[in-house]
């Protein structure tokens, strides 16, 4: 029987950053991680082997740094973990005794029960698993017409990839807009335009209501009648956890199937811990359970748990899912942090939202000079901010995650007015219309109205 400190059951992002953390903060214990792939993929990188990155050779996981920190790593399938005897069994056979098992078993993709057609061939989704990512990249070779469903952030990305790719893409979509569960309807309106531009056909308002063909697809059909012609169709119509391993364990899962955690990451049985998309995610604001899955978010909870495995730090927890989501269109990119007006309301937090438009370089007349949008959504009242979402260029990324450091540090509009910042003609706006800074002095004025 082979013995190890740590068990990290799945190797992505949560998975391998457990793994480093674990080995940071306690040297002294041995490390190991079971994942399914020879090879793993960057999840946030997956759309674009389908067109920038041309294979998924180019997007994977740096093996290289778990085996320099000493983690060992087996490619295998677990088949069951007995928890009350802290052993984990394998599909080839290997029996793992552990003293703290971790599981980060991610997410797979929805795939609606109802929908007819479902099973034709070239019906596909988009999962973590590189030999299926190959195979489809493979099978679209040849094929003209492809249909996308959902317009969240991956199938937007997938859209705009095989759509740089020579594709005839369709992406369909049932809210009123694209990226519609992040953004507000004149954000998601001003990507949603941009992808149109650069080619995509975005159909939006009406879902899928069936997958037509005879053995292989042939079209869609949406729910008012339209019938749209298609020789592939991806489905990308969200996620959920995967935690019938974990079920099967004995540990208890939330509405959401979600395993249930602490702020520690930890289950009722304090030697195991869940992290990433199979994990419990609580929102930063009201810590209602939430689905939100997102790397970044994995990240943050992997070092948590790999901080806490053997001792708490109780300054070291995690507060809450903010949700922070980036996307790029070319050279425009678009990012949101925390709450929309929209979903403020629905949470019964009274709220406003505030806009400026800028440039991202001073003097505008600079070359690549780009507009830049800030929307901030402030809690009437007391200011605080609640959210914000950015329209912009190559700096769109750093100017959200500055949003979401405010709100996780309680900021309100008057302390964004009396920040202290940086400026530099080619790497920020103008100091004397900064957005951030902007956005927050026309929130205050709405305050004192």
């Amino acid at each position: 029987m082979t013995k190890t400190d740590v068990l990290i059951i799945g190797g992505s992002a949560a998975g391998f950053v457990t793994a480093m953390t674990a080995r940071s903060n306690y040297p002294d214990k041995s490390v190991m991680v079971i994942r399914k792939e020879t090879k793993t993929v960057v999840p946030c990188g997956i759309p674009y082997i389908f067109g920038s990155l041309e294979s998924s050779e180019k997007n994977l996981m740096p093996d290289g740094k778990l085996q320099d920190m000493g983690v060992n790593v087996l490619v295998d399938v677990v088949t069951s973990v007995e928890l009350d005897t802290k052993v984990c069994h394998t599909k080839g056979g290997d029996d793992i005794s552990f003293e703290k098992v971790v599981f980060a078993t991610g997410s797979i993709p929805k795939v609606p029960k109802w929908l007819e057609g479902k099973d034709l061939d070239n019906v596909f989704v988009i999962p973590k698993d590189k030999q299926y990512l190959d195979s489809i990249s493979q099978q679209l070779n040849d094929k003209q017409n492809i249909v996308v469903v959902g317009g969240g952030f991956i199938g937007v990305e997938v859209s705009d990839e095989l759509n740089k790719a020579g594709k005839n893409v369709t992406l369909v979509e049932v809210l009123p807009h694209i990226l519609g569960m992040v953004f507000d309807e004149k954000m998601g309106q001003r990507a949603q335009d941009i992808l149109q531009t650069r080619g995509v056909t975005v159909k939006t308002g009406h879902g899928i209501k069936a997958i037509t063909g005879q053995g292989k697809v042939s079209g869609i059909l949406l729910d008012n009648g339209e019938e749209i012609e298609a020789d592939a169709v991806i489905l990308s119509m969200g996620y959920e956890p995967n935690t019938q391993l974990a079920k099967s364990a004995g540990l208890a899962t939330n509405c959401f199937g979600q395993i249930d955690v602490d702020e520690y990451m930890r289950t009722d049985n304090y030697n195991v811990f869940a992290v990433g998309d199979c994990a419990q995610k609580r929102d930063f604001f009201t810590r209602r359970v939430t689905p939100t899955m997102l790397a970044s978010t994995a990240c943050a909870e992997a070092r948590i748990v790999g901080m806490n495995l053997f001792s708490l730090y109780t300054t070291k927890n995690f507060k809450g899912t903010l949700s922070i989501f980036f996307t790029a269109l070319g050279d425009d990119g678009f990012g949101a942090a925390g709450l929309t007006v929209a979903e403020a309301q629905k949470q019964q937090l009274p709220a406003f939202g505030s806009r400026f438009e800028g440039i991202d370089k001073h003097p505008g007349t600079l070359p690549n000079t780009h507009k830049q949008i800030v929307e901030l959504v402030v809690a009437k009242g007391s200011g605080l901010i609640l959210g914000g979402s950015v329209a912009g260029g190559p700096s769109t990324g750093e100017l959200v995650n500055i949003i979401g450091l405010a709100i996780q540090n309680n900021m309100t509009v008057y302390d964004l007015i009396t920040t202290q910042i940086g400026t530099h003609p080619l790497l920020t706006a103008p100091p004397t219309a900064y957005p951030i800074i902007k956005a927050a002095e026309m929130a205050m004025k709405q305050l004192h109205k």
